[in-house]
């Protein structure tokens, strides 16, 4: 009866050491289940069960079910979460550099999207290092272009139209052509298209889909103004807490998402168009005047960032176009 004894209670032991050994960390997402950003973190939570034995679970909450999009990285810094997706440019206010891909026609294709994001990471990672986060990795959306209820000549006809606003950069083109910007994050978007608060905005195919934005706006201009990237943060905290072999683990399921999203936004960009036009949407290259009107609009924009990022712009852009 002794051994008997000893070997449950052993056996009780064994289970609270492995019970206590597994880490548990929530990773907050402003995205649908099915927008490719989502599929690409849910592939990075397996990757990274399948990689440590389910010794870090990691729990998505996407849609903005645990935080909303503004609310995020916050989050992440003050440890409401350990991990969360954020779209760089909603925090170009806060620093201007996270927002160096929302300036429109800087770089305006995956090539030179990429291009950027190598002189953009490395004074990001120290950025947010000092924010005590860590750039795990990043994924642009596909090139931006313009959803509007009425035909577009020139950025004359935006005029007076409820223009949402996601970013500082498109609050501000709204300024610029005499819309009116209307505050709208992704997850209330088709909400406010239905009730007549937004009639145009500028966005990816996939928003577009994502949203139905079919169901209330016909025409997308294909306008390639930016494509804007989500960043996934960590904890440094939650990460330093890790074993060594769990941290590689994070870091290599991080590499690969970013490979792979990569791939999965241009194939996206792709796949997206061709819903929108199967479900009526109006797929237009823009007129000359309309890209004379939004390029006059970019480098005011180009402009406006440098003064505000100062000397630290102003270098990065030098390097971008070297």
């Amino acid at each position: 009866m002794k051994v008997t004894f000893r070997m449950l209670a052993l056996g009780a032991a064994l289970c609270a050491t492995s019970s206590m050994a597994q880490t548990k960390w929530d990773l907050a997402s402003a995205y649908p289940p099915g927008n490719f950003h989502t599929q690409n973190l849910t592939q990075f939570v397996g990757d990274v069960d399948k990689a440590t034995g389910g010794k870090l679970k990691i729990t998505l909450h996407s849609n903005a079910s645990l935080f909303k999009a503004p609310e995020i990285k916050r989050a992440v810094q003050t440890g409401g979460a350990q991990m969360g997706e954020i779209l760089l440019a909603n925090f170009q206010n806060e620093w201007q550099i996270f927002g160096a891909d929302g300036v429109p026609f800087l770089a305006d294709s995956y090539e030179s999207s990429e291009k950027l994001y190598r002189v953009q990471k490395p004074v990001m990672e120290k950025k947010l290092g000092e924010q005590g986060m860590m750039l795990l990795y990043s994924v642009p959306w596909p090139p931006q272009g313009i959803y509007s209820k009425k035909p577009l000549a020139s950025a004359a006809d935006l005029k007076g139209s409820k223009w949402r606003a996601y970013s500082p950069a498109t609050a501000r083109i709204a300024e610029l052509v005499g819309a009116q910007p209307v505050t709208v994050q992704a997850a209330e978007l088709s909400q406010a298209m239905a009730t007549g608060v937004v009639e145009s905005y500028m966005s990816s195919g996939s928003t577009g889909f994502d949203t139905k934005t079919y169901e209330h706006i016909k025409n997308w201009y294909d306008t390639q103004a930016w494509l804007p990237k989500n960043a996934v943060l960590v904890s440094k905290k939650a990460f330093d807490a890790l074993d060594k072999s769990t941290q590689d683990a994070v870091l290599k399921a991080g590499r690969d998402a970013e490979t792979r999203g990569w791939e999965m936004s241009k194939k996206t960009n792709t796949e997206s168009l061709d819903n929108l036009r199967k479900n009526g949407m109006n797929i237009l290259k823009p007129s000359a005047q309309l890209t004379a009107d939004l390029k006059k609009a970019g480098d005011t924009l180009l402009a406006e960032w440098i003064k505000n990022a100062g000397a630290e712009g102003q270098a990065l852009v030098d390097a971008y176009r070297k």
